[in-house]
């Protein structure tokens, strides 16, 4: 009973629709009737820049962080011989956020993908292989400046870094961070074909640079 009051709690944390009330109480308008039309960090950072995508892109990693930590909540949990039951209950309980994220109840259950939140709750799992798809991440937006590619290689990444590189051996994870990676591609299906055809939008990263180059 305990653990599914902390799932209901873990769905009302990731409902946070920050980029629906950042677009409406910052900038006048609700950012899913722009671009894209999710209530993502991607499209945020699509329309309205890299200061609001930031922010919106960290409170949602924080909204998974913070679902995860529930399971802490209860000492049963904390005992040694219990850490595949810690670690079930932390997937749950940051899946339960993802939900949340995508079918928000504050904001009429129009989210966005999920992948900030998603991000966060493997933070808050495993924060070595966090860092490592982060930078991935990071790596491909470098050299193409397309959030939505980067965000499909990191989350490809995720499983070939728990299946082969960290060799995780509790197979609920190891079948969760395969069903991540297919999860992101499935829903940026739409980002795919706009890749495929040269039309996808660029983050621009280099923006203020090149607007001071131009005033000079």
């Amino acid at each position: 009973m305990t653990e599914l009051l902390l799932l209901i709690g873990a769905y009302f944390i990731g409902s946070f629709a920050t980029a629906v009330w950042v677009s409406k109480g910052v900038y006048g308008m609700d950012i899913r009737e722009h671009g894209s039309g999710n209530a993502g960090a991607t499209n945020t950072f699509r329309v309205l820049g890299p200061k609001a995508g930031t922010f919106v892109m960290l409170v949602d990693m924080f909204k998974g962080v913070l679902a995860v930590r529930l399971s802490y909540i209860l000492p049963i949990y904390n005992e040694p011989e219990q850490i595949t039951q810690l670690v079930n209950l932390q997937v749950g309980l940051g899946l339960a956020a993802v939900v949340g994220h995508i079918f928000p109840i504050w904001a009429g259950f129009r989210g966005g993908k999920g992948i900030a939140t998603l991000f966060g709750m493997v933070l808050a799992i495993q924060p070595l292989v966090a860092l490592c798809c982060v930078g991935v991440f990071l790596m491909i937006l470098f050299l193409t400046r397309y959030v939505s590619l980067s965000s499909i290689i990191a989350s490809i990444a995720f499983p070939v870094l728990i299946l082969f590189i960290f060799r995780e051996k509790e197979v609920f994870y190891r079948i969760f961070a395969i069903a991540v990676a297919l999860m992101v591609v499935l829903t940026h299906q739409k980002n795919i074909a706009r890749l495929l055809t040269g039309s996808e939008s660029k983050v621009p990263l280099f923006k203020n640079r090149k607007n001071k180059h131009e005033r000079e």
